[in-house]
Protein backbone atom coordinates (compact mmCIF):
# COMPACT_ATOMS: atom_id res chain seq x y z
CA UNK A 1 0.00 0.00 0.00
CA UNK A 2 2.96 2.27 0.54
CA UNK A 3 3.81 2.12 -3.17
CA UNK A 4 0.17 2.67 -4.13
CA UNK A 5 -0.05 5.73 -1.86
CA UNK A 6 3.19 7.17 -3.23
CA UNK A 7 2.14 6.68 -6.86
CA UNK A 8 -1.45 7.82 -6.30
CA UNK A 9 -1.51 10.32 -3.39
CA UNK A 10 -5.31 10.39 -3.22
CA UNK A 11 -5.60 6.58 -3.01
CA UNK A 12 -6.59 6.52 0.67
CA UNK A 13 -9.38 9.03 0.06
CA UNK A 14 -10.53 7.15 -3.06
CA UNK A 15 -10.57 3.80 -1.26
CA UNK A 16 -12.58 5.25 1.59
CA UNK A 17 -15.04 7.13 -0.63
CA UNK A 18 -16.02 4.12 -2.71
CA UNK A 19 -15.27 1.08 -0.56
CA UNK A 20 -15.07 2.44 3.01
CA UNK A 21 -11.52 1.12 3.31
CA UNK A 22 -8.92 2.93 5.39
CA UNK A 23 -11.06 5.37 7.31
CA UNK A 24 -10.92 3.70 10.72
CA UNK A 25 -8.97 1.06 12.62
CA UNK A 26 -11.41 -1.72 11.70
CA UNK A 27 -11.03 -1.14 7.96
CA UNK A 28 -7.54 0.37 7.92
CA UNK A 29 -4.48 -1.02 6.21
CA UNK A 30 -0.76 -1.07 6.87
CA UNK A 31 1.87 0.39 4.51
CA UNK A 32 3.48 -3.03 4.04
CA UNK A 33 0.21 -4.69 2.91
CA UNK A 34 -0.45 -5.30 -0.76
CA UNK A 35 -3.50 -3.99 -2.55
CA UNK A 36 -4.46 -7.59 -3.25
CA UNK A 37 -4.43 -8.44 0.46
CA UNK A 38 -6.51 -5.38 1.30
CA UNK A 39 -9.03 -6.29 -1.40
CA UNK A 40 -9.16 -9.92 -0.23
CA UNK A 41 -10.07 -9.01 3.34
CA UNK A 42 -12.64 -6.48 2.19
CA UNK A 43 -15.28 -8.72 0.65
CA UNK A 44 -12.86 -10.07 -1.98
CA UNK A 45 -13.04 -6.91 -4.06
CA UNK A 46 -11.79 -7.44 -7.62
CA UNK A 47 -8.29 -5.94 -7.64
CA UNK A 48 -8.64 -4.85 -11.28
CA UNK A 49 -11.80 -2.87 -10.45
CA UNK A 50 -10.13 -1.22 -7.48
CA UNK A 51 -7.08 -0.30 -9.57
CA UNK A 52 -9.35 1.19 -12.26
CA UNK A 53 -11.13 3.25 -9.60
CA UNK A 54 -7.83 4.45 -8.12
CA UNK A 55 -6.55 5.48 -11.56
CA UNK A 56 -9.79 7.34 -12.39
CA UNK A 57 -9.67 9.10 -9.01
CA UNK A 58 -6.05 10.04 -9.63
CA UNK A 59 -6.97 11.58 -13.00
CA UNK A 60 -9.71 13.57 -11.28
CA UNK A 61 -7.21 14.71 -8.63
CA UNK A 62 -4.79 15.87 -11.33
CA UNK A 63 -7.49 18.21 -12.64
CA UNK A 64 -7.72 19.81 -9.19
CA UNK A 65 -4.01 20.68 -9.08
CA UNK A 66 -2.62 24.08 -9.93
CA UNK A 67 1.08 24.76 -10.49
CA UNK A 68 2.76 27.68 -8.71
CA UNK A 69 3.22 29.44 -12.07
CA UNK A 70 -0.49 29.00 -12.88
CA UNK A 71 -1.37 30.51 -9.49
CA UNK A 72 0.93 33.47 -10.11
CA UNK A 73 -0.81 34.08 -13.44
CA UNK A 74 -4.26 33.82 -11.83
CA UNK A 75 -3.26 36.23 -9.07
CA UNK A 76 -2.02 38.73 -11.67
CA UNK A 77 -5.24 38.36 -13.68
CA UNK A 78 -7.33 38.73 -10.55
CA UNK A 79 -5.52 41.94 -9.62
CA UNK A 80 -5.74 43.41 -13.14
CA UNK A 81 -9.31 42.45 -13.97
CA UNK A 82 -10.74 42.17 -10.47
CA UNK A 83 -11.60 38.50 -11.00
CA UNK A 84 -12.83 37.04 -7.73
CA UNK A 85 -10.32 34.55 -6.37
CA UNK A 86 -10.40 33.10 -2.88
CA UNK A 87 -6.90 32.08 -1.78
CA UNK A 88 -7.05 29.93 1.36
CA UNK A 89 -4.12 28.94 3.57
CA UNK A 90 -4.63 25.58 5.29
CA UNK A 91 -1.59 25.80 7.56
CA UNK A 92 -1.49 26.73 11.23
CA UNK A 93 -1.99 30.27 12.46
CA UNK A 94 1.70 30.42 13.41
CA UNK A 95 2.80 29.39 9.94
CA UNK A 96 0.39 31.84 8.30
CA UNK A 97 1.59 34.71 10.50
CA UNK A 98 5.22 33.87 9.74
CA UNK A 99 4.81 33.73 5.95
CA UNK A 100 1.83 33.68 3.62
CA UNK A 101 1.04 34.20 -0.04
CA UNK A 102 -0.25 37.79 -0.24
CA UNK A 103 -4.03 38.00 -0.28
CA UNK A 104 -4.59 34.63 1.34
CA UNK A 105 -6.97 33.96 4.22
CA UNK A 106 -6.24 31.52 7.00
CA UNK A 107 -8.62 28.56 6.97
CA UNK A 108 -10.66 28.27 10.15
CA UNK A 109 -14.03 26.93 11.23
CA UNK A 110 -15.48 30.42 10.80
CA UNK A 111 -14.06 30.76 7.28
CA UNK A 112 -15.35 27.30 6.38
CA UNK A 113 -18.85 28.24 7.55
CA UNK A 114 -18.67 31.50 5.61
CA UNK A 115 -17.54 29.63 2.50
CA UNK A 116 -20.30 27.05 2.69
CA UNK A 117 -22.98 29.64 3.41
CA UNK A 118 -21.95 32.68 1.36
CA UNK A 119 -19.27 31.99 -1.24
CA UNK A 120 -20.16 31.51 -4.90
CA UNK A 121 -20.13 27.74 -5.53
CA UNK A 122 -18.79 28.49 -9.04
CA UNK A 123 -16.13 30.96 -7.90
CA UNK A 124 -12.44 30.10 -8.02
CA UNK A 125 -10.97 28.85 -4.74
CA UNK A 126 -7.28 27.99 -4.44
CA UNK A 127 -6.13 26.08 -1.38
CA UNK A 128 -2.55 25.71 -0.22
CA UNK A 129 -0.60 24.19 2.63
CA UNK A 130 3.10 23.89 3.39
CA UNK A 131 4.21 21.31 0.84
CA UNK A 132 1.05 20.25 -0.97
CA UNK A 133 0.24 17.24 1.19
CA UNK A 134 -3.23 18.22 2.49
CA UNK A 135 -4.58 20.72 0.00
CA UNK A 136 -5.82 18.08 -2.44
CA UNK A 137 -7.88 16.36 0.27
CA UNK A 138 -9.46 19.66 1.29
CA UNK A 139 -10.10 20.54 -2.36
CA UNK A 140 -11.93 17.22 -2.78
CA UNK A 141 -13.94 18.03 0.36
CA UNK A 142 -15.02 21.37 -1.13
CA UNK A 143 -15.92 19.69 -4.44
CA UNK A 144 -17.97 17.18 -2.47
CA UNK A 145 -19.89 20.11 -0.99
CA UNK A 146 -20.84 21.50 -4.39
CA UNK A 147 -17.96 23.85 -5.24
CA UNK A 148 -17.01 23.52 -8.91
CA UNK A 149 -13.86 25.63 -9.29
CA UNK A 150 -11.56 24.45 -6.50
CA UNK A 151 -7.83 24.01 -7.00
CA UNK A 152 -4.98 22.78 -4.79
CA UNK A 153 -1.54 24.35 -5.12
CA UNK A 154 1.03 21.73 -6.11
CA UNK A 155 3.92 21.69 -3.68
CA UNK A 156 2.28 24.26 -1.41
CA UNK A 157 3.82 27.55 -0.35
CA UNK A 158 7.25 25.89 -0.29
CA UNK A 159 7.23 25.22 -4.03
CA UNK A 160 5.57 28.60 -4.69
CA UNK A 161 8.49 30.26 -2.90
CA UNK A 162 11.01 28.27 -4.94
CA UNK A 163 9.42 28.80 -8.35
CA UNK A 164 7.53 32.09 -8.16
CA UNK A 165 8.28 34.31 -5.17
CA UNK A 166 11.66 33.80 -3.51
CA UNK A 167 10.89 36.70 -1.14
CA UNK A 168 8.65 34.28 0.78
CA UNK A 169 10.94 32.57 3.30
CA UNK A 170 11.05 28.79 3.22
CA UNK A 171 10.94 26.78 6.43
CA UNK A 172 10.74 23.29 7.86
CA UNK A 173 8.22 22.18 10.45
CA UNK A 174 9.86 20.51 13.41
CA UNK A 175 7.79 17.94 15.23
CA UNK A 176 8.82 17.19 18.78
Amino acid sequence: MKEVSEALPGARRALFARYHIGGCSSCGFQPEETLGAVCARNENLPVEDVIAHLKASHEHDQNLLLSPEELANLLAEAADEEIPLMLVDLRTREEHEAVAIPGSQLFSQDLQQEAFQRWDKNGLIVLYDHQGTRALDVAAYFVGHGFSEVKALQGGIDRYSLEVDPSLPRYEVEIE
